[in-house]
């Protein structure tokens, strides 16, 4: 996979560092201690140390990014990944990596934020994608639904794939509109649908001999 992709994974990589450029220039505007965590209802609690939010969130992100490289690149079916899910594996965490930065220096420089918009429909749409993305996953051991009835049956992977897909894409829709009106239940309640649902449905299949 990195030999594959070296282009694409020093761009997003980059990408991932960006943010410190910024945090560099903003320093001098930037107070001592910057929020760098939200709760459910988009309020602050969470605070951490100038150098930390500048240059350890966007490190220990590309920490992340190079963890999903590593096990992606080890897996013995890596054949397998689409070239199309793999690229938006590797761009999912440099615009993150944007987003969170952006926000957490405008929050830290005094201007208003609506978080609890923000990241619902980043999730949301983000998750949604992935459903589009994901009845073309075949049967590997890193990207997908992972769980022993897929993995020892193909037949059984490509139908929950197909199911969890439409399942992702209309739950990932529905978690972006909850940004907008709110209710944190509702986002709890769909992403526990979302990981059940696809188990069940796999299971049952394979009761039936799938």
């Amino acid at each position: 996979m990195i030999k594959k992709n070296w282009k694409v994974l020093v761009i997003t990589s980059l990408m991932i560092l960006l943010p410190i450029v910024a945090g560099v220039i903003l320093w001098e505007q930037l107070p001592e201690r910057i929020p760098t965590h939200w709760n459910a209802a988009g309020e602050i609690d969470g605070w951490s140390s100038k150098p930390f939010a500048v240059f350890g969130l966007p490190l220990f992100l590309l920490g992340i990014q190079w963890l999903c490289v590593l096990g992606t690149g080890a897996d013995p079916k890596k054949k397998n990944h689409p070239e199309k899910i793999l690229h938006l594996v590797l761009w999912i965490i440099p615009v993150l990596s944007g987003l969170l930065s952006a926000v957490t220096y405008a929050v830290a420089l005094g201007k208003a934020v609506r978080m609890e918009v923000i990241m619902p429909v980043f999730i949301g749409l983000v998750l949604a994608i992935v459903g589009n993305y994901l009845p073309k996953c075949k049967q590997n051991y890193t990207i997908g639904i992972k769980i022993p009835w897929t993995l020892n049956s193909e037949e059984n992977w490509n139908k929950t794939h197909r199911f969890a897909g439409r399942l992702w894409l209309v739950c990932g829709l529905v978690i972006a509109l909850t940004g907008f009106f709110g209710g944190f239940m509702i986002f709890f309640g769909v992403v526990l649908l979302m990981v059940l649902a696809p188990c069940i449905y796999s299971y049952l299949l394979h009761r039936k001999g799938i």
